[in-house]
Formats: structure tokens, sequence, C-alpha cells
């Protein structure tokens, strides 16, 4: 450690995200796409006016947001764009949940979640999933500081409906509900028409998943106009930039291709329960999944081994050295080549 570095940064456990590689690889680690984004946003590239780039883009990202605002039924002032979703994130978790109280999450969930708790010092309560792997909604409590969860859940896939969750928000009507909707188009039903109602639900998503834009760097939240403004406070105290031109763009471009779109969900979420069943026919446990990728666990193989032995046949997966993960890997949902490689290959080691 540095001498220079702060206390704050002695004690941070930094985020750990998945393996880039620079060897090719069939790459299922990290829950990208398999398909390319719009042809609209190729256009984009091709004919954006280099000489816009002199000048600072629009702070408000309006014509994102009201891309976003038509795509989600809501009002320009009830949506807020950033550098990714883990930006988002980030800022709210300043904006709303260092309060001096609890942040209640499950204790299996989008691992940042933590990293954002210790560098914001927001103290955080977690919550055990249920026996069906599933993220408890009853667990959690009024008098928590806030509450957080990805829904569909990281990594294990679950994701639960609408109703639910408004019976979670009848609750919990005094902090934040933040409900993290990154992997909601492959498969899950969307909060976002919940916020009319709570004006305490915040929802966050990404261009990175099932837009196909995770190069980019995209995201947003939808909820009330109190909430995006406490973000849009945090934000023109950091950054009163952070969507370039370019990318609020390519954003609206990949936005109103609705065709492309549902296309590349569908086909998706049809290679996913394909490979579920051959992975269960090797004897793989493979939880339900309404995201672009499945956790799995073999009773009689060893995980990390499998992960290695994946790896020196070409095929790059997910194993989280964790207790709780310690036996499972998560594996992302690419092109129907790339799981057939993945299968053949496990045939191979699960001998």
């Amino acid at each position: 450690m540095s001498k220079f570095w702060s206390p704050k940064v002695r004690e941070l456990t930094p985020y750990v995200p998945g393996e880039q590689p620079r060897e090719r690889l069939i790459k299922l680690n990290t829950n990208e796409n398999p398909y390319p984004p719009a042809p609209g946003v190729e256009a984009v590239l091709r004919e954006f006016p280099a000489d816009h780039l002199r000048r600072y883009p629009d702070p408000e990202s309006h014509g994102l947001r009201e891309a976003l605002a038509r795509e989600f039924g809501v009002e320009v002032e009830q949506v807020f764009v950033g550098n990714g979703s883990d930006e988002v994130l980030a800022l709210a978790f300043q904006a709303f949940f260092a309060n001096g109280r609890p942040l209640e999450m499950p204790a299996i969930t989008y691992s940042f979640y933590p990293v954002y708790c210790r560098l914001y010092d927001v103290e955080r309560r977690t919550l055990p999933l249920d026996a069906d792997w599933r993220v408890d909604l009853e667990a959690f409590s009024p008098d928590a500081g806030g509450a957080i969860f990805a829904n569909p859940n990281a990594p294990t896939g679950h994701g639960h409906g609408r109703e639910a969750i408004a019976a979670l928000l009848e609750r919990l009507t005094e902090s934040v509900v933040l409900v993290d909707e990154a992997y909601v188009d492959f498969g899950g039903e969307s909060a976002i028409p919940l916020i009319e109602r709570f004006p305490n639900l915040l929802v966050t998503g990404t261009f990175s998943k099932s837009r196909s834009l995770a190069g980019l760097r995209l995201g947003y939240a939808v909820g009330s106009r109190e909430l995006i403004e406490g973000l849009e406070r945090v934000k023109d105290s950091f950054n009163s930039y952070p969507i370039d031109s370019l990318a609020s763009a390519i954003g609206v471009a990949a936005l109103e291709d609705r065709e492309h779109f549902d296309a590349c969900r569908e086909a998706v979420i049809t290679t996913r329960e394909r490979t579920r069943t051959r992975l269960e026919s090797l004897g793989f446990q493979v939880l339900p999944s309404q995201s672009n990728f499945l956790l799995v666990h073999h009773p009689e193989q060893d995980a990390a081994q499998l992960f290695v032995g994946l790896r020196e046949r070409g095929v790059l997966v997910r194993h989280f050295n964790t207790e709780a993960l310690d036996g499972w890997l998560r594996i992302s949902i690419g092109t129907e080549d790339e799981m057939d490689s993945l299968v053949e290959v496990l045939e191979e080691l699960c001998r």
C-alpha cells in the first residue's frame, strides 16, 4: 500500500470485473450480448459529424432522456442517464443511502453493492436468499435506510413479478427502494409502471445487455421527479457531462429499433432454455433464469476444476471465489454455436 493513499482508499476492496481475455476464447463470462447492436448504431458511427466533438455535450442529455421517456411511457423529468448503470448506482448510493441507517440487500446479489457501501460509508445489512435461491422480499424491513436488489437477480437469475414488488413497496414507504433491472429484458417484468404509485421507487437499467452496448457505457434510472432531482444534484456536484454526444446519439438509435431488440432478446431466451435442458441432461443443477445467463452446479464435479478445464479448451465462464458460490459456475448465453461448443466440452469433462 502506498503511503500517499488516504485511509479510505486503504480499506477498500474494489469490485473485480470478469476477465477480458486477450487471446481468442468463446467468451461466456461477463453476460455480454452475443449479437451486434442495432443497424442504426453503425449508421450513427459512420455519419456522426466529427466537428461536434469540439463542443461539450448537452449536460442534461435531453435527446437520450426523451427517447427513454418514450420507451417507458414516462415524463422526461422522470429519467436520469449516466455512464453505465454502475455510475447511476454509485450516484444513487450517495443520494439516498448515505443516511446513517442500514441499507438492506440480498446476501447473494450484484457484488458492486457492497463496494459502494464501503466507499460511501453505508452500513450494509444482508438478507439470505430463500430455499429456492430467490430474493426474499418479505425479509426486507420498513425501518431500514433503504433496500436494493437486482431483479432478475445476479448471479442467480430469478426475477419477481411486478405485483410482488408492489407488495414490498406497500410495506417500505419511508426510504428508497432501488430495483436494478439490468437483465429484465430477458424474461423479467419491469417495475417501472409502479413509479406513479410509489414515489420512493427507483428503477435502474443498462444498454449493456439487451441493447448490445456494453462497450459504450450507458445506463439510466427511472423514478419520481424528486428522486431524479436527487441524482442530478449529486451528478452535477461530480461531473456535469457524463454522457458524451456520440454515446447519446447511439443510445437513441438503439432505442428506435424495436424489431432488432426483440429479435436479439428472443434469440437469447431460446438459446438459454435449450442450453438449460442440455446441461440438466449432463447432471447439472441449473437455477431457473430470467436473465442472459445460467447459474449451474454439478454434484459430482468440482466447479473450479470445470472452470480451468473449460478455459484450457477455449471456453471462458465465470467462477466466483466466494464461500456461497464456490461450487457454482455462471455461464453467459452466447450464440447457438458457442453454446454447442460449451456443451461439447462439458460432455468431455463430465465423463
